[in-house]
């Protein structure tokens, strides 16, 4: 008979790989975003051959990031992702503050999806007898159950929904190139002719690449359980690159799509494109199918989202920087605690209504996690190199400082958007310090 000291331990299990790796990457980037944001795009826009582009620079501009991050990830692979590699940069309260900052996000947002879930199968079966919010709380409830099963389960259900998922895109991709009544390529410039030069451009692009960034954030899913992996040296590299590389070309081919199907200017009008292209492809019934393609988008970013929350207080509990208890693992590699913990606020959060004002601060908290990241690469190379890097971080420090300015913008933009909020963002960040003095003590395992 097993001891109750040996069904618990502080290690993770080390079984995934590269495949769900790349499972994580799709589930936890490619969402509802696709389906609306090519509609911001074309408006800021207006021509055919813009939206593409921005839409290809906007993969670049994440495979670059990558690039950084795989070097962090793979010189460093424990769980908690950027916490960890902020803490090892700047110190323990740094790292803290990131973690608090990162594990706050992912809870809003698990609490948002799952209530959206819940309104797209209430508009799939108009009978429910139950509330979005009542859905939402089930939903995660049903996905903690699941995660509490084990790694191997939790694992297979991301992979098997994400295979769904792209399959499903690729699926409109194709309905829209075979039934859609293409159009000739529309070229329809809103000042005659595109003047890169002129400032009257700068902003719409600026607007059109964030809205672009947005829709791709998610692409670095796979660094939250370098831990977990039986090869992260290799496995890493090849599912961020093959992952982003996925999402280029299914974003890339929706668009194409669409602008096959619609003229630009039914594009730029539209609150949800993919919907209107499919009311022109597949007539009265088209919103049936985009409720359910919302829907299977959901499920595996939910339980993504879920599995990277659980990872982030895991490491943070272990270093010492969260109650003990939360650094236990089952012997299925579940940190079970630190799930529960995670289901239980956003489930909070969603019976409040409170994750709409966190989700509405989750543009500044990951456009600063960001700048933490990409300074990290430089710290660490000027002051610890000799860490073993099994992947050196391909055009740095250009590449590393390309990302690094990108991120800063994003961020500069993201305050001069919402002022209100990002203040209320730094607040946030500053109780992280008494928390931090609370909570700290000697790591456990």
């Amino acid at each position: 008979m097993n001891s109750p000291a040996a069904a618990h331990t502080r290690t993770l299990l080390r079984i995934v790989g590269s495949g769900f790796g790349v499972a994580v990457i799709i589930g936890g980037t490619i969402g509802v975003g696709i389906l609306r944001m090519p509609g911001v795009v074309a408006a800021q826009l207006q021509n055919f051959w813009l939206i593409l582009a921005v839409w290809i620079l906007g993969g670049l501009y994440c495979l670059l990031g990558s690039f950084s991050i795989i070097e962090l990830a793979t010189m460093a692979p424990h769980a908690g992702g950027f916490y960890h590699y902020a803490r090892l940069a700047f110190g323990d309260f740094a790292g803290f503050a990131v973690g608090w900052a990162d594990w706050t996000v992912k809870c809003a947002a698990s609490a948002y999806i799952a209530v959206t879930l819940g309104e797209y199968l209430i508009l799939l079966f108009p009978g429910l007898p139950a509330s979005p919010y009542v859905i939402g709380i089930a939903s995660l409830a049903g996905l903690a159950l699941l995660q509490w099963g084990g790694l191997r389960t939790s694992s297979r259900v991301q992979e098997f929904t994400s295979s769904v998922k792209a399959l499903s895109f690729l699926l409109l991709v194709g309905a829209s190139f075979w039934f859609g009544r293409g159009l000739p390529v529309n070229h329809e410039l809103p000042y005659g002719q595109v003047t890169f030069l002129s400032w009257t451009w700068a902003l719409p692009l600026v607007v059109a690449f964030q809205a672009v960034i947005v829709t791709y954030d998610g692409y670095y899913g796979a660094i939250y359980f370098a831990e977990e992996d039986r090869n992260p040296s290799r496995n890493l590299p090849r599912s961020m690159i093959g992952g982003i590389l996925l999402i280029l070309a299914i974003y890339l081919l929706v668009n194409l799509a669409l602008l096959y199907a619609l003229p630009v200017s039914e594009i730029a009008t539209s609150k949800l494109p993919a919907a209107a292209a499919a009311e022109r492809i597949l007539g009265s019934r088209s919103s049936l199918w985009i409720i359910l393609l919302a829907i299977i988008s959901i499920i595996p970013l939910l339980n993504a989202l879920l599995l990277m929350g659980t990872r982030v207080l895991f490491g943070l509990s272990r270093d010492g920087l969260f109650l003990a208890s939360a650094s236990d693992v089952s012997q299925g590699g579940t940190p079970r605690v630190a799930m529960a913990f995670s289901a239980l606020v956003a489930i909070c959060l969603i019976a409040s209504g409170t994750f709409q004002r966190l989700v509405a601060l989750a543009s500044f908290l990951v456009c600063a996690i960001s700048c933490v990241t990409f300074a990290a690469v430089f710290a660490l190379r000027n002051r610890s190199p000799g860490l073993p890097r099994h992947f050196r971080a391909w055009g740095y420090p250009y590449s590393t400082g390309l990302t690094l300015l990108g991120a800063t913008v994003f961020l500069g933009a993201a305050i001069l958007e919402d002022t209100r909020n990002s203040l209320v963002a730094v607040g946030l960040l500053a109780v992280a310090f008494p928390m931090y003095r609370r909570l700290r003590r000697p790591p456990t395992g």
